[in-house]
C-alpha cells in the first residue's frame, strides 16, 4: 500500500542524483577549461602583479585603492606589477626554470611557439586597448599597406585565391619587410573570431588618433573646411561607414568621444574599407566642449535631427566651414550636444520611415554638402 516503506521495489536513492556543489549544471560547461587564474595574473584586476604592460584601467584601480587605503590608514590591497612572470616567453613557463623545458607543450619538449600573457586553457584573455589588432579583408589590408600604416605581420590563408589585390598586398608587405605568415584557414578563422577575412589579415598596432587641435587646424587650411562629429555612436561598423563617407565626400576629419562611443577597432577598419588610413580621427574628452571650440574657430555646427528646424536641402551654411554632428543609433543627439549646435537639420523623406541609420544619415548629409559646394565653389 502507499507509504509502506517495506514494499517490494521501493526506491533507495534520491531522484535528484548526486549534488554537484556550487555552480550546479554550469559546472559541466567549465570542464576542460583549466583553472581560474589567480588575481595576481589577471591583467584587469587590481591585484595584478604580472610582467606584461600594465593596462591603463588597472593602473587607475590600483591608484584608487592606494588613495582609499591612505585615507583609512591601512595597507593597500593591490598587486606589485612586474614581480610575477606571466609570459610564455623563453624561460617563462610557470615553475619551469630557463633551459629546462620552458616554453614547451609538455610532450617531447616541443616548443609551443606561444608568446604574450598566459591564460588558462580554453579561456579568452581580455586584451588591453594598447594591444595589437588584426585588420582583415583585402581592401582594408591593401589600403593600410598603401598608407604605410605600421604593421608587424601579414597572415595569409593556405590555398588563398590569388588576385591583383593579394599580389599587391604580398609584394608591398615584402618591400616593407613585414613577415608573411601562411597559416591554415581554420587558424585564421580562430584568430579573427569568425569575422569574414577573405583569407588575409594584417596585425597592426593600436590606432593612432590625431590630436583634436591639429585636426581643426588642418581642416581650416583647406578651401572648404568640413568635419564630422559623432555623438555616442557605439557600433564600430557605423563608425567605419561614416569614415568611409567622410573620405568619399571630402571631409578633412572625424572626431568622437572617448567614453560611451565606438573607437577605431578592426571592425571599424574593415567597414571603412581602408578609409581610416586616409581620414584623420580624433578622440575628445568632452564632445560639447569640442563643438564649442569649433564654433570659436569659425565653424558652423549642424546637428542631424529628425525634428530639425531646417531642411537639409535648404542648408545655406553648407558652403562655409562646417561641422556635421551625427547622433547615436537609438536616441539621436544628446540634449547638451543639441543645444550646442547652431542649428539642427532634418533629412526630408517621403515615406513613413521614422529615421535613417546613423551612417546612412551621415552619408546623405555629406553628399548634399558636397553637391552644394561643387555648385558654389
Amino acid at each position: 500500500m502507499a507509504g509502506n516503506s517495506q514494499r517490494r521495489g521501493r526506491r533507495l536513492t534520491s531522484k535528484a542524483g548526486a549534488p554537484k556543489g556550487t555552480g550546479g549544471k554550469n559546472k559541466d560547461s567549465l570542464a576542460g577549461r583549466g583553472r581560474t587564474l589567480p588575481a595576481d595574473e589577471r591583467p584587469w584586476h587590481k591585484g595584478y602583479s604580472g610582467t606584461e604592460k600594465l593596462p591603463q584601467r588597472t593602473a587607475w584601480k590600483q591608484d584608487k585603492e592606494r588613495r582609499a587605503a591612505a585615507d583609512e590608514g591601512r595597507a593597500p590591497k593591490i598587486g606589485q606589477p612586474g614581480s610575477k612572470d606571466t609570459t610564455w616567453g623563453r624561460g617563462g613557463g610557470r615553475g619551469v626554470p630557463a633551459g629546462r623545458g620552458a616554453n614547451t607543450g609538455g610532450r617531447g619538449g616541443k616548443p609551443t611557439g606561444r608568446s604574450g600573457p598566459r591564460v588558462a586553457p580554453g579561456r579568452k584573455s581580455n586584451p588591453s586597448k594598447d594591444s595589437p589588432e588584426l585588420l582583415v579583408g583585402r581592401n582594408p589590408v591593401l589600403e593600410a599597406l598603401r598608407a604605410n600604416v605600421p604593421a608587424t605581420a601579414l597572415y595569409t590563408a593556405q590555398g588563398i585565391d590569388m588576385d591583383d589585390r593579394i599580389n599587391e598586398i604580398i609584394r608591398t608587405a615584402a618591400d616593407r619587410g613585414i613577415a608573411n605568415l601562411e597559416i591554415s584557414r581554420a587558424e585564421l578563422d580562430r584568430m579573427t573570431g569568425g569575422v569574414l577575412h577573405q583569407g588575409v589579415g594584417l596585425q597592426v598596432p593600436p590606432f593612432a588618433y590625431q590630436p583634436f587641435e591639429d585636426l581643426v587646424a588642418a581642416a581650416l587650411e583647406q578651401q572648404a573646411p568640413l568635419l564630422v562629429a559623432l555623438d555616442g555612436v557605439t557600433d564600430p561598423r557605423n563608425l567605419g561607414a561614416v569614415i568611409r563617407s567622410a573620405a568619399a565626400f571630402g571631409a578633412q576629419g572625424v572626431f568622437v568621444p572617448e567614453r560611451r562611443a565606438a573607437g577605431i577597432t578592426a571592425t571599424a577598419w574593415r567597414t571603412s574599407a581602408g578609409a581610416a588610413a586616409r581620414v584623420p580621427v580624433a578622440q575628445v574628452t568632452n564632445l560639447t566642449r569640442s563643438l564649442k571650440a569649433c564654433r570659436d574657430a569659425g565653424f558652423m555646427v549642424v546637428g542631424l535631427d529628425a525634428d530639425g528646424d531646417t531642411d537639409l536641402y535648404n542648408l545655406e551654411a553648407a558652403v562655409g566651414p562646417l561641422v556635421v554632428v551625427v547622433g547615436s543609433e537609438g536616441r539621436g543627439l544628446s540634449r547638451l550636444v543639441g543645444e550646442t549646435c547652431d542649428l539642427t537639420v532634418s533629412i526630408p523623406m517621403i515615406s513613413e520611415v521614422e529615421s535613417l541609420n546613423a551612417s546612412v544619415a551621415a552619408a546623405v548629409a555629406l553628399a548634399e554638402v558636397a553637391r552644394r559646394r561643387s555648385v558654389e565653389l
